[in-house]
């Protein structure tokens, strides 16, 4: 049986209170070993911050291997589920305690008001390569790439931290993919 598409609505803005849990964003302490942050903006066609935008991360673990630990939102030292829930802030940032993936890229999905679906993209590691990148022409490839920095505070001290600004129109615009059976 096949279904009929009915008329789309956009997806949000009713994160605040839908979506978020208990440290979400932290796939791992900020403490733990090898810890390293992912994090940059949200920015509409103009440049302009999207605050109230929610970016989902799914990602391999340090080996490289596809996480199936049951219970995505559990966050306690010993699981990682390779999952992970971030809020855009006023100024449009967001920010993930992860590990570096074994993979050569972190899975984004992005949700913000505006959208009729979700955005789909990767966050590409420095010097990472892959088919789907290296088919890119080389201006919508550098949309896709992150940038090492070093971030951290008083209590973590300094990580490693990858940068990715997520463009959602306009000339910097984000490379997005499309799935089988997503409407795009």
């Amino acid at each position: 049986m096949t279904l009929t598409p009915t008329p789309g609505q956009t997806v949000g803005p009713f994160f605040g209170y839908a979506l978020p849990f208990p440290r979400d964003n932290e796939l791992v302490a900020p403490d733990a070993p090898n810890a390293v942050r992912l994090h940059g903006r949200v920015l509409d066609g103009h440049g302009d911050p999207v605050p109230d935008a929610i970016l989902e991360l799914w990602q391999t673990d340090a080996d490289g291997t596809v996480v199936q630990e049951q219970g995505s939102l559990r966050r306690d030292p010993a699981t990682f589920t390779g999952f992970g829930r971030a809020s855009t802030d006023d100024d449009g940032h967001y920010s993930f305690t992860t590990l570096t993936p074994g993979a050569p890229f972190f899975a984004v999905t992005v949700f913000a008001r505006g959208l009729l679906n979700r955005l789909f993209t990767r966050a590409y590691l420095p010097g990472a390569t892959d088919a789907f990148l290296d088919g890119l022409d080389p201006d919508r490839r550098s949309t896709l790439l992150t940038t090492t920095d070093k971030t951290g505070s008083m209590e973590t001290g300094p990580m490693t931290g990858y940068r990715f600004d997520v463009h959602l129109q306009g000339e910097r615009e984000t490379v997005f993919l499309s799935y089988p059976r997503h409407e795009a």
